[in-house]
């Protein structure tokens, strides 16, 4: 049997863009007016603090900055849907690149970062390749990464300071459907309906396909609770005893193919 197509959509780069750095612009306004008591606080991300969270942020968005500085990678290597269950295998180079970033003037370090991101996407070509961190990529797959890790770690923000941080519209949008688009990766099939209103809609998990009228196994979710599960920021059988999550049919159940992003 020949492998699963992979799910493809299209993003209008523009709106990435500028996406993007609206969603870093809410987040640095957010991280200024925090106490000092706040960025020393914990977060739900292992040994991190809010300090570092707000460093890695910066992270983040300048390795947009970082790699347009570098040569063009000779080929792409890693499709934008491939993305997110990769990341796993970065996760101890980013933690001690995050703790090496000099967090003592926060507000002259998200400063900086917004300029450059600012100085050299400007004119780069949506097509142009970028050598990421998980693999060569085109500049406008790789922006959709960030505003998937701004919106995510945006919720890490708020989850630890209540902060109260603002969603880009467009980021959010581009986060949810990212991450939907993933799980019908790795779970590919027609079986399960699953619907984050008003972002996404895909089918995913092996069995029956269902064709017309009600399917016979939905799940369907908030945005925001599907970016935490989707992440592994929070549990299924939780959010589903909150009323969080709506399942129906007995192949409803997305435990066992959750995270997709660790």
């Amino acid at each position: 049997m020949p492998p699963a197509k992979k799910r493809t959509r299209s993003y209008d780069s523009a709106k990435t863009r500028a996406a993007v750095l609206a969603q870093f612009g809410n987040v640095r306004d957010g991280v200024a007016a925090l106490t000092p008591e706040q960025l020393d606080a914990p977060t739900r991300l292992g040994e991190w603090t809010v300090r570092e969270l707000a460093a890695h942020v910066t992270m983040a968005l300048g390795a947009v900055a970082r790699h347009l500085g570098e040569p063009e990678p000779a080929r792409q290597e890693l499709a934008l849907v491939d993305w997110p269950m990769a990341t796993v295998t970065a996760a101890a180079r980013i933690d001690t690149d995050t703790r090496a970033i000099d967090t003592s003037d926060l507000p002259g370090l998200y400063e900086r970062t917004a300029a450059l991101y600012e100085e050299r996407v400007a004119e780069a070509a949506d097509g142009r390749l970028v050598g990421a961190r998980l693999g060569a990529m085109t500049l406008a797959d790789f922006l959709v990464t960030r505003a998937l890790e701004l919106v995510v770690h945006t919720d890490d923000l708020n989850a630890a300071t209540g902060a109260g941080i603002p969603y880009d519209r467009q980021a959010l949008a581009a986060c949810v459907r990212l991450l939907a688009d993933a799980l019908a990766t790795k779970a590919p099939g027609g079986a399960v309906e699953v619907r984050i209103p008003p972002y996404a809609v895909v089918q995913c998990v092996e069995g029956p396909r269902h064709t017309r009228g009600t399917p016979p196994n939905v799940v369907e979710t908030d945005p925001l609770t599907w970016i935490r599960l989707a992440t592994g920021r929070a549990e299924w059988a939780v959010e589903k005893e909150a009323a969080h999550v709506s399942a129906s049919g007995e192949r409803a159940d997305l435990s066992a193919v959750l995270p997709v992003l660790s």
